[in-house]
């Protein structure tokens, strides 16, 4: 056999050896990456388990909370009312204390010096 013979020949052998070493280095990796997976799963399933005997006690305490939300808005809205109302209430009165101490203002005024305070200005 001639060199032109033997060349295609050892490429060939060569190539077909490189292909079966990179499909065992795949193999090796996808092994290795199932063990890593299947740990994963494990992880995932104790987490699941742990998430599912805190759930109902989460689902109630958030209900709680809720509630308590909704009652304080409406306490909150109860207040403003009773705030204006009060505001509506009292508003009117001070006017009226504030107009009186005028007019006794005004008098004490004209008894004491004798003048009209308008005839001053």
């Amino acid at each position: 056999m001639s060199s032109t013979v033997w060349g295609p020949l050892v490429l060939d052998v060569l190539g077909g050896v490189g292909a079966l070493l990179v499909g065992i280095g795949v193999l090796i990796g996808m092994l290795a990456l199932a063990k890593t997976l299947a740990r994963a799963r494990l992880t995932l399933d104790a987490v699941d388990r742990q998430l599912e005997n805190i759930g109902p006690p989460m689902t109630n305490t958030l209900t709680h909370v809720d509630e308590v939300t909704r009652s304080l808005e409406e306490t909150a809205g109860s207040l403003s009312r009773i705030a204006g109302l009060t505001k509506r209430a009292v508003e009117p009165a001070l006017i009226n204390t504030g107009a009186t101490l005028s007019g006794v203002t005004a008098g004490l005024r004209r008894l004491v010096t004798g003048k009209d305070r308008k005839a001053r200005e």
